[in-house]
């Protein structure tokens, strides 16, 4: 049944959404400050990757509990309960730039790191179940939102950074305004069924861990988050540093890359219904290649500025395509989404360590050249993302018959 006219249903929606552009406020709130951070902390290249390690490390080891966490408490709690480990991750964070402490901004990372996995995870669950119950494609434009929520973060970064506003400043009003919003928000999440302890019915994670599908939506997810991720890390140090840009411009170019994921995302839905899952992750990868080339190029700041985004346009859809798919039995969604994720964030482990260690060797421009093997891995799962059969019959709305990827027949 079809709940488009369930006034829950509808308010749930825009619950996520807003979930989504908090998260996305948060977690540019302070990369898009990446060169100061590293600047008040005396970081080289290699030591800002090495910090960065903190944070994914700290999603990568956090994320296999997301599913069960939100088996068992549902993902209002979940969410309200991550986003407050950010929101204290954020405080921490501008406490130990203020004073200069590495152990201390390395401690907020951590807290950051592990709250925002459990809390992607958990507002990606939630997302299903509502696109389940309303038969639309919406995950995009779920992401979407975070990535407008990414936009207003850099926004607000360049104008702090042109105003000469601190980093410490800037963190910490970024973390009273999610820990305000998010409070009121998981209200208006849908009515969670707890799970009682010791009961499985949408299987176990090491099930999940056998699955060829599962796994190859992990690649996915491996390659677009590494494609991402080195974008929201190294794009505006790779300005500042690689093309002698001021701070602000480094901004102004992180800016354009999640300007134009946003509007991938926003679009992207309607690309996906059209085309299908695995054709739209084919094309979007080879704009996130071509984005990437002309990204280090060392040509004009103009066609770099293109580059950045031709790149997020690239990057846009391979998350939110693989939390889908993940999540296209609703009774293993969270245990799947958890298990690809786990292998998603895989990218955000390996990613800071490699390129800012490759950075040190051989400049930022030539180490960015890593993204390259990131979007064939991508390419290589695509087909992963195919639609289950059941899924497909549950959840495309009414209309001309749908072949195995989703295709209007005929």
């Amino acid at each position: 049944m079809i709940d488009r006219r369930d006034s829950h249903v509808q308010a749930a929606k825009i619950a996520v959404a807003v979930t989504f552009a908090t998260n996305g406020i948060a977690f540019a709130g302070w990369l898009a400050r990446a060169p100061a951070v590293r600047n008040d902390l005396g970081l080289s290249p290699a030591g800002l990757g090495l910090l960065l390690l903190c944070l994914s490390g700290a999603a990568v080891l956090a994320i296999p509990l997301a599913g069960p966490l939100v088996q068992r408490f549902g993902a209002a709690r979940t969410v309200l309960t991550s986003s407050m480990s950010v929101v204290l991750g954020l405080l921490i964070l501008g406490t130990g730039t203020a004073l200069g402490s590495v152990p201390i901004a390395g401690a907020g990372l951590v807290l950051l790191g592990a709250g925002n996995s459990l809390w992607d995870v958990a507002m990606n669950v939630e997302g299903a179940t509502v696109e389940r119950r309303l038969a639309r494609t919406l995950m995009p434009r779920f992401h979407a939102a975070f990535s407008l929520g990414t936009v207003g973060g850099a926004g607000l970064s360049a104008l702090a950074a042109y105003l000469g506003i601190s980093v410490t400043t800037q963190v910490c009003a970024t973390a009273l305004l999610a820990a305000t919003v998010m409070l009121f928000t998981v209200r208006w999440f849908l009515p969670a069924e707890p799970t009682p302890a010791g009961n499985h019915p949408g299987g176990r994670v090491r099930d999940a861990w056998r699955e060829p599908r599962t796994l190859l939506i992990g690649v996915i997810m491996l390659g677009f988050g590494f494609t991402e991720g080195a974008a929201n890390d190294w794009l505006a140090i790779s300005l500042v540093d690689g093309y002698h840009a001021t701070e602000t411009v480094g901004a102004i170019g992180f800016g354009f890359f999640v300007t134009a994921m946003t509007l991938g995302r926003l679009f992207g839905g309607t690309a996906i219904e059209r085309w299908g899952r695995v054709t739209a992750l084919r094309v979007t990868a080879i704009s996130a290649l071509l984005g990437l080339l002309l990204a280090i190029s060392g040509l004009p700041i103009p066609v770099v500025l293109v580059g950045a985004l031709l790149w997020g346009a690239g990057a846009s859809l391979g998350f939110p395509i693989g939390m889908s798919a993940a999540a296209d039995d609703p009774l293993r969604a969270a245990i799947r989404v958890s298990v690809a994720g786990s292998i998603g964030y895989g990218a955000f482990l390996a990613g800071p360590p490699l390129i800012g260690l490759l950075a040190e060797h051989f400049g930022i421009l030539r180490a960015l050249l890593l993204v390259v093997v990131a979007i064939g891995l991508g390419l290589i799962g695509s087909g992963a993302a195919r639609p289950l059969p059941a899924a497909v019959t549950r959840t495309t709305p009414a209309g001309p018959p749908h072949d195995s990827d989703g295709n209007a027949a005929g």
